[in-house]
């Protein structure tokens, strides 16, 4: 708990001090292309811009303000033992971050190349598009945070240490389990923040076509860790079902009919080759921690499937149940 805990606290501030930094530094780094003083405000309904700011103020403002802002989200985090996210503080930091760096790219934008602030080009589309792209950020980090938090615990149930529990006649249990990799949400976060990085620089006019690339690539290794970086294990009287990523997607599906024996059973990244979706002599293996694992044998296979995740005794003892209850006679 106390790894997983200082990596969520590590990614929140990745973010913060990534964000800062770029809205600190496209300014800064097109100050050569830009005017003495920036425009920084066009009223609604006029083509022309109505406020500036000092080169030097336009870089600093936004970036303070965005620290002062996640500092505030932050501290709930920061006094809590657990390693959850509340999803207000998700949907805060996700939302503003992106508003932010984005409206200082459409600033950038509209002042590049031009002698004086008053000719900067008109940013309203732009800024629509940002706080379009905010809300809807904002909306699915508090969903995915929501749903992380809300998650149903695993039922008490006796029976720790037998094959197969044994279930009352109309009766219906289920048996919920996860596991993440703080790491690779890390890893996640950094990647993501240079592929957005990336992004900002192009929509600002400050990079050549050739950094679509690098964005392209950054983006790919940052979806790639998200997916994967957790997973949910649920059993009940549909069979097994195991779900990756916040959104819990892509996902794998048994039914109590396809499944020939299931047990719990310790396994380790060595023994695996490695972390992540493996293949290999043990069968798939989704290895995201050392530890317990529910191994499940697929009717007519000859290899298994196997999931680390929390209590995976009891849901191996679950799932023999209900195999058992629609096995031949």
């Amino acid at each position: 708990m106390r790894s997983t805990t200082t990596a969520v606290r590590a990614t929140v501030a990745v973010w913060a001090a990534g964000v800062a930094a770029v809205l600190a530094g496209l300014p800064l780094l097109a100050r050569e292309r830009l005017p003495d003083r920036l425009a920084t405000h066009w009223s609604l309904g006029q083509g022309a811009p109505d406020g500036s700011m000092p080169l030097w103020a336009a870089s600093l403002v936004p970036a303070a303000l965005w620290l002062v802002t996640a500092a505030a989200a932050t501290v709930p985090l920061l006094r809590a033992d657990g390693a959850a996210v509340r999803p207000w503080t998700a949907a805060i930091l996700l939302s503003t971050g992106i508003a932010l760096t984005g409206a200082q790219a459409a600033v950038v934008r509209a002042n590049l190349d031009r002698a004086h602030w008053q000719d900067a080009r008109q940013v309203t589309g732009w800024i629509v598009a940002v706080l379009a792209t905010a809300l809807l950020a904002g909306v699915a980090a508090w969903f995915v945070a929501a749903r992380r938090t809300t998650a149903p615990a695993a039922p008490d149930a006796p029976g720790s240490g037998t094959p197969a529990l044994d279930v009352p006649e109309g009766r219906r249990l289920a048996w919920f389990a996860r596991a993440a990799n703080p790491w690779l949400r890390l890893v996640a976060a950094v990647t993501g923040l240079v592929a957005a990085a990336a992004l900002v620089a192009l929509i600002g006019g400050l990079a050549p076509g050739g950094l679509w690339g690098l964005f392209a690539a950054f983006t790919v290794a940052s979806l790639s860790c998200a997916l994967f970086c957790s997973v949910r294990a649920r059993v009940s009287e549909r069979g097994l079902e195991v779900s990756f990523g916040p959104l819990g997607w892509p996902r794998r599906r048994w039914a109590p009919g396809d499944i020939e024996s299931a047990r719990a059973e310790v396994r380790a990244p060595a023994q695996v080759g490695g972390w992540g979706y493996r293949v290999g002599g043990l069968g798939t293996t989704v290895m995201l921690r050392a530890g317990d694992c529910l191994v499940v044998r697929p009717r007519g296979r000859r290899t298994d499937f196997a999931v680390s995740v929390d209590d995976a005794e009891r849901g191996a003892a679950l799932l023999n149940a209900m195999t058992a209850d629609r096995s031949p006679r």
